[in-house]
């Protein structure tokens, strides 16, 4: 039996792959597992990288996330280029409870700006454990100003309560889809322009 050509076929299901980055105060691999199965998990040290895919729904369409987490400095420094360089967006974390974890995320936004050769890579900074109000080292206010410089958005969360965890991969997955909207744009129009002179060149050439 002939198939069903009238049958649609599925479209593809977007991958948008993130790193989560920051100095390991910022108990940043909490905020994912958070993300991923809605546990808490207080001051999680994990023995070694931790690399996950979940399909969700981002605006009524069905995407996979990739998220990868490198374990300490030690080996964040080992993997970093190669990793850096095939992400497409990069959630920077630090504890407002600790003004040292702050600190790191200048480092780290220089060595991904540098590695990606992007000054406009999609980016998030975030404040971990926004609940600790009474534990603050890092106002609001500071860490906004840096945001600004860098001309990324700040968003505070708390794996603890939950609280903007699914907000920041989420808005982190909407600024990597439209990335890719305008490479797939610039790269059309490249296209197209290039298949225009190519006709040009053929319709008034002399032979």
């Amino acid at each position: 039996m002939a198939p069903n050509k009238s049958k649609r076929q599925k479209k593809p299901v977007a991958l948008h792959k993130v790193l989560v980055t920051g100095s390991s105060c910022g108990n940043r691999a909490a905020l994912t597992l958070r993300f991923l199965y809605g546990e808490s998990v207080q001051d999680y040290e994990p023995t070694r990288s931790l690399s996950y895919r979940k399909n969700v729904v981002l605006d009524g369409e069905e995407v996979q996330i990739d998220i990868v987490d490198p374990v300490g400095q030690e080996d964040y420094a080992a993997i970093k280029d190669s990793y850096i360089r095939t992400r497409d967006g990069f959630l920077c974390v630090f504890s407002v409870t600790e003004m040292q974890s702050f600190a790191a995320t200048a480092d780290l936004r220089e060595l991904i700006l540098r590695v990606k050769e992007d000054e406009n890579v999609p980016f998030l900074l975030v404040g971990n454990r926004s609940g600790l109000e009474d534990e603050r080292q890092v106002s609001v206010q500071e860490a906004q100003a840096r945001a600004e410089q860098w001309n990324v958005n700040y968003v505070e969360a708390s794996a603890e309560t939950r609280t903007n965890v699914d907000k920041i991969f989420f808005d982190l997955m909407r600024e990597i889809r439209a990335r890719k909207m305008e490479d797939s744009r610039e790269k059309k129009g490249k296209k197209e322009r290039k298949s225009l002179v190519k006709k040009m060149i053929e319709r008034f050439c002399i032979y």
